[in-house]
């Protein structure tokens, strides 16, 4: 494995039950770099992310972070060891603060708790003078951005993020994905499951394509964007 893959999914099959979702599915990210995973609903793109983490166990396949094999490994340790993920749903606690939540986001943290909070609410300022308000109140936009902020607060290596788009105004869709190039210009590693596929490719380095739980395209973000099939069958062209 090159030195700079800091996260590798190498032919992963999972699924629910008796139903098989991924059939082998592949996927690399490098030290820095943001990567989109696209396609139709159904394709796995989720699943994908679920499985990578550890909520779903692996049938076969695996998974590598920093060269390190962490397949089935509980969420806790791959967090410890630098992964982070945010859901699509329920990735706030609506009954603590946007405080107690950024709080939350540090519980494997020992030290440096106070500095680290600070830098995230450097990123999302908004956050700042409505850190003592319950995160229920917020609108969905409000709480992606705290979900993103505290998935920040352990200062991950590689962030998952699962469809940080769905549901939000055009206008907040533009302020998370700008949130979302900050943090990836920052360094961390990014990838970014998203059915926004124009929006994701426009922001990512590189882009894989599923369908049908399997690899379909994968390749450059810019080629992807011009590519006549994915521009076809995902883009709208």
């Amino acid at each position: 494995m090159p030195e700079n893959v800091v996260l590798e999914a190498r032919d992963v099959v999972t699924g629910y039950g008796e139903v098989e979702i991924l059939h082998g599915v592949s996927v690399t990210v490098h030290e820095g770099e943001m990567v989109a995973v696209i396609g139709p609903n159904g394709a796995g793109k989720s699943t994908l992310l679920k499985a990578v983490f550890g909520l779903l166990p692996l049938r076969s396949g695996r998974v590598f972070l920093k060269g390190e094999d962490v397949t089935n490994q509980r969420t806790d340790e791959v967090v410890r060891k630098g992964l982070s993920y945010v859901p699509q749903v329920d990735n706030v606690f609506p009954s603590l603060t946007i405080l107690e939540n950024l709080e939350m986001g540090a519980f494997v943290r020992r030290d440096g708790r106070r500095d680290r909070l600070d830098q995230v609410f450097s990123l999302f300022p908004d956050l700042v003078t409505r850190k003592g308000e319950v995160a229920g109140r917020l609108s969905g936009g409000q709480r992606q951005m705290l979900a993103l902020a505290r998935a920040l607060m352990l200062d991950p290596q590689v962030l998952l993020l699962d469809e940080p788009s769905a549901s939000l105004s055009p206008k907040m869709v533009g302020l998370i994905f700008d949130r979302i190039r900050v943090i990836n210009q920052g360094g961390t590693a990014i990838l970014l499951v998203e059915q926004n596929a124009r929006e994701a490719l426009s922001i990512c380095h590189r882009g894989y394509v599923l369908a049908m739980g399997a690899n379909r395209l994968d390749g450059e973000a810019k080629g992807l964007l011009e590519n006549a099939e994915v521009g076809r069958l995902y883009l709208g062209a």
